[in-house]
This record gives C-alpha cells, structure tokens and sequence, in this order.
C-alpha cells in the first residue's frame, strides 16, 4: 500500500465514521468522496471498492459497542441503568428483534441489486433528496409532546415501525439513522429516544451485512488491499466514537431540519458539479 492509498482509505473511514450515525447518509458520502478523488475500483476492483465501503462500518459498529457498552449490557440483563425502576418499562432483546426482521428480509433478497445498481452518484442524489424530504414531512407531521420520551417505554409497534422505515436506507443515500429516527419521530418518539434504538438496531444490521459481504467477497479481495480495509477501519473507528458522542448531546436541541437542509444543498452541488 502506497501513501496515496493510505491517505484514501483514512479519508473514506473518516466520512464513514463522521456521517454514519448522523441522518446524512454514510454510504453517500463515500461513493462520492470516492468517486470525486479516490476511484477505489480502478486501485482494486469494483467489486473490492464496494466491499470496502460496507466492511469498514465495523469501525463504526464497534465505537456503537464501546460508547453504548452499559445499554447493551441492560438488554441482556447484565447491568441496571440509573432511572430504571423494578419491574418499570425496559427495552428488552424481542423488541430489538422485531426492529431488524424487516430490514434483515429485504436485505437478503436485494443484495444483489442494490450492489450492481444503486452504488452510484445519481442514486445518491436521488436519495439525499428523498430523504430529506422524509425528515422535514416527521418534522412537520411530529407529536408536539413525543409520547415515548425514552427508548425504555417503547412499544412492539413503534419497534416494527422503525425497522419498516430503517429499509429506506437500502437506497444508497437515503441515510440508515435519517429514515429510521425520522420514522421513530413520526411514530411518537423523541428525538434522543429514536436516535438510541437506531444506534442499537445497527449493530447487529451493519456487523451482520458487513461479515456476509466480506465472506461473499473474499476472494474478490487482492491481498494488497488488506491494509487498505485495515486502515479505513481504524480512521472509522476513531471518528466514529467523536462523532456519536457529539450526535447523541446535539439530535434533541436541534431536530432534523437543519441535517434536510444540509442533505438538499449537498445534492445540489453534486448535481451541478458532477453530473
């Protein structure tokens, strides 16, 4: 691996690990750093470049697991968090799962597709757009008082309903933690709240949908890009854990509208710019 190469791989696991957990979309970002500077797929190849993007949200997953390690450990019985009353509202594994039914079924049958023909520019345009459209409508559409304040009252429903909107983030662009926290909102949640059950629910999505594409694509895989993958998933890592900390203090002070309204003139200069 050659610096120029190094320098790519820390820069595409910076936007990974910068925009993975804000509604902006992560994948986006990366196709079009990549596409605008990188073009991985003609250091390796294409199907090398595409792995690339989904195997380094490990170093996003895993700075979700060090930041969140007390709730993760609750779900599992293993720690009490403060404010939670004996045998009070608590989030448990079950809800968790109904969150990821829906998306872990689509993703199955679409793979395929969306890796031949949704790994573009334009469809990312197109979602970025689409996207913010969804969060200004929860915006406009939201309870004036959420009716679940934390991610321990949430209901069955409102964990379904999440994972129905989290299946919008299979469009490249469209933003995994966009169109679920815009979905939690619309279904009653607070921000913070919504935000929480995102964070929870990618990690098993995003671990899962990263260990099965690098199983698929091992062989696709030259040996000289193991230090390429090795340095993006340190840089997403380290940027992963400022980012979350700083999402998580900023999502109920300043809702969504100002993340539509970056996502809306981000597409606009991609449109005029590159395509």
């Amino acid at each position: 691996m050659n610096l120029w190469e190094a320098f790519a791989a820390f820069i595409l696991g910076l936007v990974e690990g910068l925009t993975e957990f804000a509604p902006v979309s992560s994948t986006g970002h990366m196709i079009i750093v990549d596409d605008a500077w990188f073009q991985t797929k003609d250091l390796f190849t294409p199907q090398a470049a595409n792995t690339f993007k989904v195997v380094i949200q490990l170093g996003s997953i895993l700075a979700v697991v060090v930041l969140m390690r007390d709730r993760f450990m609750n779900l599992f019985g293993l720690k009490k968090l403060p404010g939670q009353d004996e045998g009070g509202p608590r989030l448990n594994l079950l809800q968790v799962i109904v969150g990821l039914i829906p998306f872990g079924v689509l993703g199955v049958l679409f793979e395929d597709y969306i890796d031949e023909y949704l790994f573009s520019t334009r469809t990312v345009v197109i979602g970025l757009v689409l996207g913010a459209v969804l969060m200004l409508i929860a915006e406009w559409r939201r309870p004036v008082v959420p009716k679940t304040d934390t991610v321990d009252r949430l209901t069955y429903k409102q964990a379904l309903g999440m994972g129905l909107f989290q299946c919008l983030a299979m469009w490249p662009g469209f933003s995994r933690s966009g169109s679920t926290i815009s979905g939690g909102v619309l279904l009653g949640l607070s921000h913070r709240a919504a935000a929480d059950f995102t964070f929870i629910m990618a990690v098993p999505i995003m671990a899962g949908a990263s260990f099965l594409k690098l199983l698929k694509s091992w062989d696709s895989i030259p040996a000289e890009a193991i230090p390429f993958f090795a340095v993006g998933f340190v840089s997403a890592f380290l940027f992963g854990l400022i980012s979350i900390r700083f999402f998580l203090k900023l999502i109920n002070r300043i809702k969504l509208v100002p993340f539509a309204i970056y996502r809306l003139v981000l597409a606009a200069v991609i449109y005029i710019v590159l395509l």
